[in-house]
């Protein structure tokens, strides 16, 4: 792997985990619940850089949420590996739905487009993490539940990578964020095409 996907992955990670602790310490909903916004990080790892570089970016910016939901919160050592591997396939999801909405063989793409793809990127993390409280909580430590996932997790979640998806559409639509972001790498997978686009109209 390239260094510069290797200090990428780092940056993400150590991103992701900033995003998290101002975020769970601004916004502490209840004992154990708190606002995350930790995957801002992992998405933009896995739609500019792909599934390799999301899905490593996502297991590392899982270890701070790990910490504070795992056993300084409800979820015990469990959380250790539950949160990582959540965010790691949301990394990971991202980078594969990269490539189906990629601009550099197609016409100029909106970035509209993020929204549903934000959205729809999170989709295998939020059964993961039903899973984990309705199966795997219950059966390994005799906590947690379906109604704990319904009722606590799922509406901040949903409220969480909605306001996520609006700020990736703002994202992708920044030349000077694609063209930081476009120094990591030869290729990305996502990156708009609107400072090439605009230079030429001039």
């Amino acid at each position: 792997m390239q260094a510069k996907l290797i200090s990428f992955i780092l940056i993400m990670s150590a991103l992701g985990n900033v995003l998290f602790a101002i975020s769970y310490y601004t916004g502490n909903i209840a004992p154990g619940v708190a606002l995350d916004f930790s995957l801002v990080a992992v998405f933009v790892a896995g739609f500019y850089g792909g599934p390799y570089v999301g899905f490593f970016s996502g297991l590392f910016v899982g270890i701070l949420p790990g910490i504070m939901f795992g056993p300084m919160g409800m979820s015990s050592w469990l959380g250790l590996i539950g949160l990582p591997i959540g965010k790691a396939l949301t990394g990971l999801t991202s980078g594969i739905l990269s490539k189906s909405v990629r601009t550099s063989n197609r016409p100029r793409i909106s970035s509209l487009l993020m929204i549903p793809a934000t959205l729809a990127a999170y989709v295998p993390e939020f059964v993961f993490t039903y899973a984990f409280f309705a199966y795997m909580m219950p059966a390994i430590l005799g906590s947690g539940g379906a109604y704990t996932f319904i009722y606590f997790i799922m509406p901040k979640a949903l409220g969480e990578v909605t306001v996520m998806s609006v700020l990736m559409t703002a994202l992708a639509g920044n030349t000077g964020f694609s063209d930081f972001i476009g120094r990591f790498f030869t290729k990305t997978h996502i990156l708009p095409r609107f400072a090439a686009e605009r230079r030429s109209e001039k």
